[in-house]
Order: C-alpha cells, then sequence, then structure tokens
C-alpha cells in the first residue's frame, strides 16, 4: 500500500508519525513549500496521480489539500485539522472537480484548536452534507492543533481497520 502523506505549513512527518505508519505500506512524504506554489493540489496531482497512490493522510494545510486530492484521486483519506474553510492566509487554487468523492473519509477535529477553529470546520463540513461516501468525523474535546503521536497513532488505527 502507498500512503501520501501531506504535512501541514512550515512542518513536515515526524520520525515517530512515520513509524506508526510504516507498518501500513510505503509512506511518500514529500516536502511541501504551500506558500511558494499556490496550485500544490493540482501540482500533487500531477505528480502521484499515475503513482498508485492508496490513501491519503493530511493535516492542517495539508488536510486542506488532501481532501481536494483524495477527491480528484478518488481514494481513502485521513485528515486532521484540515485547514478547509480557510484559504486566505497562504493562497491555494482548487481545480475544478467534477467527480463525487465515493471512499472513505475520515476527519479528525481538535476542539481546542486555536488555528483552525472546529466551529468553522464542522460548519464547512455541514454544507457538504449529505455525503455520498462514507464519512466518519471524530470531534476530539482536548485536541489542539499539533496532534500528539497517540492520538495520531489511534486515530490511523480506526482508519485501517
Amino acid at each position: 500500500m502507498n500512503i501520501l502523506y501531506l504535512h501541514g505549513l512550515d512542518s513536515n512527518l515526524s520520525i515517530e508519525k512515520r513509524e506508526v505508519l510504516e507498518p501500513f505500506g510505503n509512506i511518500i512524504a514529500p516536502n511541501l513549500d504551500y506558500r511558494a506554489n499556490p496550485n500544490m493540489i493540482e501540482t500533487l496531482y500531477t505528480e502521484y496521480k499515475n503513482q498508485n497512490i492508496d490513501v491519503i493522510i493530511g493535516s492542517s494545510m495539508g488536510g486542506f489539500a488532501g481532501f481536494y486530492l483524495s477527491k480528484l484521486m478518488q481514494i481513502p483519506a485521513l485528515l486532521f485539522n484540515p485547514a478547509l474553510p480557510y484559504r486566505t492566509s497562504v493562497l491555494q487554487n482548487i481545480p475544478i472537480i467534477n467527480d463525487d468523492h465515493n471512499h472513505l473519509l475520515q476527519i479528525v477535529i481538535g476542539n481546542q484548536d486555536d488555528v483552525i477553529l472546529a466551529k468553522d470546520n464542522l460548519e464547512f463540513i455541514t454544507k457538504l452534507l449529505p455525503l455520498k461516501n462514507d464519512f466518519r468525523l471524530h470531534l476530539l474535546s482536548e485536541l489542539g492543533h499539533g496532534i500528539p503521536v497517540a492520538i495520531f497513532e489511534s486515530e490511523v488505527n480506526l482508519f485501517f481497520r
């Protein structure tokens, strides 16, 4: 299985989180500069559409990109605190997507997130309803913006189960 991991803004995949993912497959974790490339979603699609990616895992800005990329590629996605309602601080163009998403979408939202507010993400998500795909929403009351390894591991295990 090929896992495409999309890190957040000015971030990367930690060694500990990579170790959580390794039992599930080959991890592809490119270094992404969202500020320099407003067409990151299209860039990722062009780069990975023919590379047999099985799932996308993304966090924050990577969750934003992963949301749309999973729709383009028609593959499952696990997204942590995706920056879905925010597009002004770092411009990212969203490509035209004609197909409904027909695969698992698991979104984890931290109720204590002070970077991407849970209420804003929930408002964005409710506008998508009803969804045609398998959709899981996990609102974690104790979770802030950063994803502790224990929560990451728990959510990854649920996703792949």
